[in-house]
């Protein structure tokens, strides 16, 4: 009776359809002693989980630490090399700030000039831009004639 239940069991399990107490019994069958002599075949398949939980992983692992020493310190130079850039650049931009004088006159004639100077290169450009605009518009009202709406 038990042979032909785990003949059974066998056919359920190459077709996909144990459930987990039934493998359990066929690989309890297949650790004992008494194992039927046609069956014997199956063994290796079932009692392969037996010998798998007591294989130990027993090699050695190098640890490999000058590696780990190397980035340590890539990571404090690369450290030090942005303070001394933040440093560099806040004492640059410091020092300028206090010596530029921003184009302040003291002659109010003189800073009337200059005005004028600045306001006239500005408004021969502007008139550029419109000359410009001029001939957006002939362009606009020669395709509006080509292709009427």
């Amino acid at each position: 009776m038990e042979l032909d239940r785990i003949e059974k069991l066998i056919e359920k399990y190459f077709e996909a359809e144990t459930s987990i107490a039934e493998e359990k019994e066929l690989k309890d069958y297949f650790a004992s002693s008494d194992v039927a002599q046609h069956l014997e075949q199956y063994k290796p398949i079932f009692g392969y989980t037996v010998h798998a939980k007591q294989e130990q992983f027993k090699a050695l692992i190098p640890l490999n630490s000058k590696k780990r020493k190397n980035v340590v310190w890539l990571s404090v130079a690369a450290s030090v090399i942005v303070l001394l850039g933040v440093g560099l650049f806040t004492f640059n931009h410091g020092s300028q700030s206090k010596t530029d004088d921003y184009g302040t006159y003291d002659d109010p004639e003189v800073a009337f000039r200059e005005t004028q100077k600045a306001l006239a290169m500005i408004s021969e450009h502007v008139n550029k831009g419109i000359g410009s605009i001029e001939y957006l518009n002939q362009f606009e009202q020669s395709k509006n004639k080509i292709f009427k709406k």
